[in-house]
């Protein structure tokens, strides 16, 4: 149990010191993050040091069950494949190009109008790729327009990972929590919109105070025109997006995993895109960037931390702590501590853990737990940038396009939000379960 215990906590800590202090190392040309490899490390120290059976391993990855994580990992890179092929043609810029021109230099008006944009592609999407979208677009337009990046991008950053929350798919998260529970994507919806709406409406005031000052500045505005790229492929690719949503709304009730579904509607897009090229005679160059930017880092990532965890688990580690947290007050005491624990291992790991925690014979009570962690691990994302691998990205990006964002400022404007959205929707959580 120690040996397990030590090499998890030295490789959380390095995980940390990774993100905030080298957060990629160059070969040559190539950069690779350093998160990802310093997880990969601990897991390969658990195996050599046999702190989990090769059976636990087994049944983890292989198992045919809803929380396998290699069929969670195929719905969320299907999932990110339809997305970020929509983002090749232009689909997201066109929209946020059209939300400037609406505002007709207003900032106040342009504020709320990308907050709503941001809140109703992610909860379609996923709160990473509405953040790899907009994150560089409101860097340019900002910088373009002579005005203070920091209202949008904190508006935006908040917005993904609060309407992450209303759809099963929202976050990989949501997904191991959720499918963890047996809760499938209706029941999902009917219990996590109302703390959705509740989270989303108290950060939005909160934020909309903590820069009306800056909004009120006129800005330089100039109308980019922006056009959707290969309307026909734009058409199909909507299109399917749209009828996978609605069989992952309706997978409980004709019994068809999700994952299946995701995955056949990404292969269709894929034969769909490669069929209308040759029609068209267009080149593949979409198809190889959508391809290039899907975050592969992420497998090693999660498939590390499913094997640190499973020992934490199978030490008894786990059971220990579920007793530390014991059954009263389920939704404040999962929830508060969810939200901090995702920012000393990162939300995907903690929601791994929060999953072995809850009683599953506690009826009620487990699912409140279960949703509060949920809760937490979206919530507690903006309160530093290693509670997601969406912080992560979010920085880096900052960083690229020179905008000054710190992690003291980052942890500053994280408390002030952060909190107060998460008892408003652990309070509308409390309404509804």
């Amino acid at each position: 149990m120690i040996t397990t215990l030590i090499i998890a906590i030295v490789t959380c800590t390095l995980l940390i010191l990774s993100v905030l202090l080298f957060p990629k190392i160059r070969i040559k040309k190539v950069s690779f993050s350093t998160y990802w490899i310093i997880c990969l490390l601990g897991a390969l120290l658990i195996i050599i040091t046999k702190s989990v059976s090769l059976n636990t391993l087994k049944e983890t990855l292989f198992s045919n069950t809803s929380v396998n994580p290699l069929k969670i990992l195929v719905l969320f890179f299907s999932m990110t494949f339809l997305s970020i092929y929509l983002d090749e043609l232009r689909f997201f810029k066109f929209l946020a190009s059209k939300a400037s021109g609406i505002a007709k230099g207003n900032q106040i008006i342009l504020f709320f109008i990308l907050y709503f944009l941001v809140a109703l592609l992610t909860i379609f999407t996923s709160n990473d790729i509405v953040i790899l979208t907009f994150t560089p677009f409101i860097c340019y337009f900002c910088k373009n327009a002579k005005i203070n990046p920091l209202p949008y991008l904190v508006g935006e950053f908040a917005a993904a990972n609060t309407y992450s929350m209303a759809l099963i798919i929202g976050n990989p998260t949501n997904i191991y929590l959720a499918t963890s529970a047996n809760i499938d994507f209706v029941s999902y919806l009917q219990v996590m919109i109302v703390p959705t709406i509740f989270a989303g409406i108290t950060e939005l005031l909160i934020i909309y105070f903590l820069f009306k000052k800056s909004l009120k500045a006129k800005m330089d505005f100039e109308e980019e025109k922006t056009s959707i790229e290969n309307i026909p492929n734009f058409i199909m690719g909507i299109s399917i997006l749209s009828i996978c949503l609605i069989f992952l709304i309706i997978s409980s009730y004709i019994n068809i995993e999700m994952w299946i579904i995701s995955l056949s509607c990404a292969l269709l897009l894929l034969l769909g895109i490669i069929v209308s090229n040759i029609l068209q005679k267009r080149s593949f160059i979409n198809i190889v960037n959508t391809t290039k930017r899907l975050p592969f880092e992420l497998i090693p990532f999660v498939l590390s931390m499913f094997i640190i965890v499973s020992a934490l688990n199978e030490q008894g580690i786990s059971s220990y702590l579920s007793s530390l947290l014991g059954n009263d007050l389920p939704i404040i005491k999962y929830g508060v501590s969810s939200y901090l624990t995702c920012n000393l291992i990162n939300n995907i790991p903690m929601s791994v853990l929060f999953s072995t925690l809850p009683d599953i014979n506690q009826g009620s009570t487990y699912l409140q737990s279960i949703y509060a962690s949920i809760i937490g691990s979206n919530i507690g994302a903006f309160l530093t940038p290693i509670g997601a691998l969406a912080g992560i990205m979010f920085t880096g990006l900052l960083n690229k396009y020179e905008v000054k964002y710190s992690f003291k400022d980052f942890i500053k404007y994280g408390i002030i939000i952060s909190i107060p959205t998460l008892f408003a929707a652990l309070g509308g959580l409390l309404l509804v379960i």
